[in-house]
């Protein structure tokens, strides 16, 4: 007998429920501390600005800082709290998600909240906003602990529950030197386990990775995700901690890469919001349209080139956009494994020639699979439906079949060794790869169909 699956309890209704209900407010507030923040942020947004009213109240700030971190939209809420409330909420909060709430706001709403925090957050907000949104130090948080090497492991133990009241990643514990330079870090685990006779330094890994304030996200990446751990620090030219990057940090960034690189397939600089104006889509569109405008015309041009042939044998251009969809598709598919391929900073030559060679092996396989089969439905096709003579219809879809074979293998080598190109010479292939791939092997694919439409049809075997 199959078990019944649990049903998973909707805990934003449940608090709902609680928060509309006429419990006291202590009460109200220890039923709340059952839930996580991020729960809470979900039945926040579906109250009414009254309902909200009572719940600010009730969470105080402290509470209220936590949950904001996990909200959208986040200016109706502040302005329903005031600018002081406000400020001091994003004092208590993470700097990292201090900054994420304050670049929502307008620019002048942004500068009052700054000026009303406290000193601390005021320069660590402060400092990551300098940072651009593309460089590693915009996304790290001052929420870690760090202890000196010289401490013993008793008094590392007593500095550890010292900071731990102001900050919550503790899995790891970061290392100074005397000069106050990053020495390595010491796993909690470790640290609670060592005897107390044993030297903090034998505990310390001072091979610990870590990435550089200013270095492009999309550049480590891929080394944030391999280390896995929980947090990597962030270290500046001095070699002092700056910050550190957590795994939920990792997560939003790979997040925000996958989009950025989405976006770029469609020929678009950066990923659109809806908070973006209709001048500012367009100016992200517009560059590669006219680009592609002119490109379109060079395969207009062609089409043209070949007026003898469908003059002569109108039924070709019926399949026309057959060609072109299954070339395209087939480059798509080969510019996205390119893309996922070119990743690997450590790509060797021949590991690259034997990604080109698998590629025109799979796009000659599939074509031969696929030519085969519009072969034999397009000749059925063109003899029953269109009546023609069966030898005229089955060299029709001959022509159809052997130029879908030649505009797939060549598709899938377009598709390949484009992105190659412009990772080749430093220009990101995500950017300039999609639109140029597709519009080329549009211009292969009705060169390949025409042209043998041409030799085939009019030149070796002439109808009539």
């Amino acid at each position: 007998m199959e078990k019944e699956l649990l049903k998973k309890p909707n805990f934003v209704e449940e608090l709902l429920e609680i928060i509309r209900s006429s419990i006291a407010e202590q009460e109200l507030l220890e039923r709340l501390s059952d839930y996580h923040d991020n729960d809470i942020a979900g039945a926040v947004e579906q109250l009414t600005a009254k309902e909200r009213e009572r719940l600010w109240a009730v969470l105080g700030v402290e509470k209220t800082a936590g949950i904001f971190a996990y909200l959208e939209d986040v200016d109706k809420y502040f302005n329903e709290l005031g600018p002081d409330s406000t400020a001091k909420i994003i004092s208590l909060m993470d700097s990292d998600d201090a900054v994420d709430v304050l670049e929502e706001m307008d620019d002048s709403a942004q500068e009052q909240i700054v000026a009303l925090l406290d000193e601390e957050s005021s320069r660590d907000v402060q400092m990551l906003l300098s940072y651009e949104d593309d460089e590693i130090g915009s996304k790290m948080t001052n929420n870690f602990i760090v202890i000196d090497n010289a401490l013993s492991i008793r008094q590392a133990m007593k500095e550890l529950v010292r900071q731990a009241g102001d900050h919550d990643n503790i899995s790891t514990i970061y290392v100074t030197d005397k000069q106050g330079c990053f020495h390595g870090a010491v796993d909690l685990k470790d640290l609670i386990t060592a005897r107390e006779g044993e030297e903090l330094e034998e505990i310390i890994s001072t091979s610990y990775p870590y990435v550089n304030d200013h270095e492009k996200i999309s550049d480590c990446i891929e080394m944030l995700k391999d280390y896995a751990e929980d947090s990597i620090p962030v270290i500046n030219e001095q070699n002092r901690i700056l910050g550190i990057i957590t795994a939920h940090d990792i997560v939003e960034a790979v997040d925000e890469e996958l989009g950025d690189d989405y976006a770029k397939l469609a020929g678009l600089t950066a990923e659109e919001d809806l908070r973006e104006t209709t001048f500012q889509s367009m100016k992200k569109r517009l560059p590669w349209l006219v680009v592609l405008l002119f490109l379109g015309m060079a395969v207009s041009s062609v089409v043209g080139v070949f007026e003898t042939v469908v003059a002569v044998l109108p039924i070709v251009i019926c399949f026309q956009s057959l060609i072109l969809d299954m070339a395209g598709n087939v480059g798509t598919q080969s510019l996205a494994v390119t893309i996922r391929v070119l990743m690997d900073e450590n790509l060797t030559a021949s590991q690259k020639f034997h990604l080109v060679s698998k590629e025109i092996k799979v796009g000659f396989s599939n074509g031969l699979v696929l030519g085969m089969m519009a072969f034999i439905f397009i000749g059925v096709y063109v003899c029953l439906l269109k009546h023609n003579p069966v030898g005229n219809a089955f060299l029709i879809s001959a022509c159809v079949g052997i130029a879908l074979i030649a505009a797939m293998v060549i598709s899938s080598m377009v598709g390949t060794l484009i992105p190659m190109f412009f990772h080749k010479i430093k220009v990101d292939p995500a950017v300039a790869s999609g639109p140029l791939i597709t519009t080329i092997n549009d211009l292969v694919a009705v060169i390949a169909y025409y042209g043998l439409a041409w030799i085939l049809l009019i030149k070796a075997f002439p109808a009539g």
